[in-house]
């Protein structure tokens, strides 16, 4: 413990500052300033280093927290990344995209705020690159084992990273033009900038993974293919199947699912050609749906420059402070704001749209909307409350609910469970012998810090496959994941 009374002197978090918002709009960089050394060592002196560290029950990969957070007092640098990488392959994603379940268990948090992890998370990765303290790991020697992993987002990434660590060659396929999946096009430049994937990938390929953007398995490829020229396959394609809203008038014009809005508006936002890109430059813009992928439309949406940008939820807003439902150390429902939130729109809660309303030419101009209200567990319309917002683009950011079945799903013949997602055994493999599923394609929509802990257990999990043993850690314990067998 770096400080014993760090914890009582400064009670207080204290993060970055966001740069201004009329400064920010006009670009897609992202939105916080450099912290100064002296407020991020302050923070990290306030870990009480506990004697049951709850913020490692509520990190899925089991991040050593107090130990970096000690060595990040004590300007201990190299160690400090060491620690970090010990556990997770890219605290730079994390440190960036989680909402950081490892706060909400912090013990500190009980009765102060919880210590700031995830920025110092971030902050000590991005010192080590700065530093030249993250170099490539290549293995000592090759297996002659081959992996094919079937997707390029953070699990499929994090397996691959493992994988070629334990000396198989692995190839990364992947259908869209560059390596990353949602990291790629799916996540704003606002929040992530893409150098910050770009320098992490140069790391891989370095070390020996092989990455095959450009290839849509199940087409280029067949699933039959695979299983000839590897001997393992790991797929980590995610949940991509969005979730839909039947309501009158759904076919009308204007009306778009957020991951065809998004990774156009993010090509666009990188200088890159932007087939089927829509704006929201004038346009009353309406965004179905409250959470992560909601924001990621509504800052995108703003930096078009619209007339006006409405967020809709059918949840009523959460409490500001944790409910006696969600108790310490549960990951609480609060009321939050993200950077794009205190960047313009109006955030409705409480409504449900009952039809999309069309002008003359086929194209969405409105939404009806009516208050619901929770009656013995179902969502009930409120007498009375029926009303008309103007919209000429309806984003549709309610959830993915799996992974697409057709395609390489249905050539490598695995089963889907109850649930739409691929079924697998507490071991990551499917019911095809030689094929694994890691992230959101076998657990379902989740967080970016899950789906490296599944491609890390997957990655242990596959090694142990080709070679009757494995070194590689796996994070996750089989109770921890609600896998159907």
């Amino acid at each position: 413990m770096a400080d014993p009374r760090g914890f009582l002197s400064a009670r207080e978090r204290e993060l970055p500052t966001r740069r201004p918002v009329p400064i920010r709009l006009l670009d897609w960089h992202e939105v916080y300033e450099d912290q100064p050394a002296g407020q991020l060592k302050r923070q990290a002196g306030r870990c009480m280093d506990c004697g049951i560290p709850f913020c490692h029950q509520g990190c899925p990969l089991g991040n050593l927290i107090p130990e970096w957070n000690d060595l990040t007092w004590r300007e201990d640098w190299r160690e400090a990344i060491e620690r970090l990488h010990a556990t997770n392959n890219f605290p730079e994603f994390t440190g960036r995209l989680c909402p950081a379940p490892c706060e909400s268990a912090c013990v500190l948090g009980i009765n102060q705020p919880p210590v700031t992890i995830k920025q110092i998370e971030v902050s000590i990765v991005e010192r080590a690159f700065e530093a030249g303290g993250v170099q490539p790991l290549p293995p000592d020697r090759l297996t002659g084992k081959t992996v094919a992993v079937v997707g390029s987002g953070p699990a499929g990434l994090a397996a691959a990273q493992q994988l070629t660590r334990a000396g198989h060659t692995v190839a990364v396929y992947e259908r869209a033009d560059k390596i990353g999946g949602l990291l790629r096009y799916g996540i704003p430049e606002f929040k992530m900038e893409k150098s910050v994937l770009d320098r992490r990938l140069a790391q891989m390929e370095a070390e020996g993974t092989r990455f095959r953007p450009g290839v849509a398995v199940g087409q280029q490829i067949t699933g039959k293919q695979l299983r000839d020229r590897y001997d393992a396959v790991v797929i980590a394609t995610g949940a991509t199947v969005p979730r839909d809203l039947p309501a009158p008038g759904r076919e009308l014009g204007g009306i778009l699912q957020a991951m065809d809005y998004l990774p156009p508006a993010n090509r666009a936002a990188l200088g890159e050609e932007a087939e089927g890109l829509v704006s929201a430059e004038g346009l009353d813009v309406v965004i179905i749906g409250g959470g992560d992928t909601g924001a990621d439309c509504l800052g995108t949406a703003l930096r078009q420059q619209p007339r006006s940008v409405t967020q809709l939820e059918i949840m009523p807003r959460p409490p500001e402070e944790r409910a006696s439902a969600h108790p310490w150390p549960m990951y609480p429902m609060i009321y939050r704001v993200a950077s794009a939130h205190e960047e313009g729109g109006e955030r409705v809660y409480a409504v449900s749209t009952s039809e999309f309303v069309g002008d003359a030419d086929g194209n969405v101009s409105g939404l009806r909307l009516q208050e619901v209200e929770m009656v013995e567990g179902r969502f009930t319309p409120v007498e009375g409350s029926q009303r008309e917002i103007p919209a000429q683009l309806v984003l549709l950011a309610m959830g993915f609910t799996g992974p697409e079945p057709d395609g390489v799903v249905a050539q490598l013949d695995v089963e889907l469970d109850e649930r739409g997602t691929i079924r697998r055994d507490l071991d990551y493999a499917s019911t095809t012998p030689g094929v694994y599923v890691a992230g959101d394609a076998g657990r379902g929509q989740s967080l970016i810090v899950w789906a490296i802990a599944e491609g890390r257990a997957c990655a242990a999990a596959v090694d142990r496959f080709l070679t009757g043993d494995t070194s590689l850690p796996s994070p996750i314990r089989p109770t921890d994941r609600p896998l159907t067998v």
